[in-house]
């Protein structure tokens, strides 16, 4: 990305909801981003999964900085804030402003994979949760298969964990698992009879075999890639809770937290993308004056300034609410996750149009130097899909509405 331009939300934004503390994290994570993510994030942006890899110098650095200890409570090894998923929050909107992947990988990393953990037993978060923390391992966190995304029934999922006179055999097959390439553990979701229990599997048991990272069109240091288990033996201490059963309460606690990270990702890349297409229109002129001149772009900016503050607030309650005890956080983690990340690829539609064939540009050949908004655009299409597409995220909002005998 180019130089940074002015922060229009310092500007714009006045926060009314978030504690303190978050306030106080925000700009703690903000700095480091600056300072450990903005070098890297043209490179990561445009990297080669298979060849480039996981940004393995910005998460190392993010470790150091102690930023993968805000979620977490301090008997883990983490920060024990009052309000941990609103820090959380803000944390990963700061990543997101410079690079949608690496707020990924914290996202799965820390989220995923850590707040499943969270419900796991005290002996399980005590062998995996401090590393976690400190960032001296990577996790993974697999529900998704072939056949089976969004609908995570036991009659859609495949892999199958079956008992023996020893504990479990797993068998199946996972894809689109973040983290997977790299990651120590993967916390996966099988069948075992006819409900649905979680795993914690460590990456290099027999029988774990990790693919190729996949070439995707954005998000290209958040590696990707299938995982198939076969005849892997595990014991009932990787049985996450302890308890056959659980696995789909536990997997859809953790994913109705993913989507407030996500939506916080949708927020950062919108505010980015907001900020280079201001600063852009006021400093361009056509036909003798600037081209923010135009009120085409006045007013497209003032409902964008509008959104972006939405947007912010949907995810700072949905937060609010978790960090309160609420589970499920409902209407707010759907709507923040459907309305920011839409916002985010509306956003960068808009600046690559405002750049114009700047805008369009990956790199220039003249200098070398990025293009300004290009990887937003491309990177900002994921979080439609991924954690819950945005059509599922309506269906949550309609059953809010009408309730569950009507939507179903």
């Amino acid at each position: 990305m180019t130089s940074t331009p002015a922060r229009q939300s310092d500007r714009l934004y006045h926060e009314l909801l978030a504690p303190k503390e978050t306030q106080s994290v925000r700009a703690t994570v903000r700095r480091i981003a600056e300072q450990e993510v903005a070098p890297h994030a043209a490179a990561i942006a445009n990297g080669d999964e298979r060849t480039d890899g996981f940004p393995r110098q910005v998460f190392d650095a993010l470790a150091s900085a102690g930023v993968f200890r805000i979620p977490f409570p301090g008997e883990v090894g983490g920060d024990g804030l009052t309000h941990p998923a609103t820090a959380t929050a803000a944390a990963i909107e700061e990543l997101a402003y410079y690079s949608s992947s690496v707020a990924a990988v914290f996202d799965v990393h820390c989220i995923l994979a850590g707040n499943a953990l969270r419900q796991g037993t005290e002996e399980q978060q005590q062998r995996w949760l401090p590393k976690v923390a400190e960032g001296s391992v990577v996790g993974a966190f697999a529900t998704t298969e072939p056949d089976a995304s969004s609908d995570l029934s036991p009659q859609a999922v495949r892999t199958e964990a079956v008992r023996t006179e020893t504990g479990w055999v797993l068998n199946g097959h996972k894809r689109w698992i973040s983290n997977s390439p790299v990651a120590a553990f993967v916390v996966v979701l099988a069948r075992t009879g006819e409900r649905l229990s979680m795993f914690i599997v460590d990456t290099t048991l027999p029988g774990v075999h990790v693919g190729l990272a996949d070439r995707k069109m954005g998000n290209r240091g958040q590696l990707t890639a299938d995982i198939r288990f076969s005849g892997v033996h595990l014991t009932d201490d990787d049985l996450l809770g302890g308890t056959e059963g659980h696995g789909l309460r536990h997997a859809l606690s953790t994913l109705t937290y993913g989507r407030i990270g996500i939506a916080a990702a949708g927020v950062g890349m919108a505010q980015a993308a907001f900020d280079h297409t201001v600063a852009h229109l006021s400093t361009r002129h056509a036909f003798g004056k600037p081209v923010a001149a135009n009120q085409h772009w006045q007013f497209l900016l003032a409902e964008r300034a509008t959104e972006i503050d939405n947007a912010r607030t949907l995810v700072t309650k949905a937060a609010l609410r978790l960090d309160a005890g609420n589970p499920s956080p409902e209407p707010e983690a759907a709507m923040a996750k459907y309305y920011a990340t839409k916002l985010s690829v509306d956003m960068a539609r808009d600046a690559v149009q405002a750049f114009g064939g700047l805008g369009f540009a990956r790199e220039l050949g003249a200098d070398g130097s990025p293009g300004p908004v290009e990887a937003i655009y491309r990177d900002s299409k994921i979080g439609e899909i991924y954690e819950g597409t945005n059509e599922i995220q309506k269906w949550v909002i309609a059953r809010q509405i009408f309730g569950r005998a009507i939507v179903g």
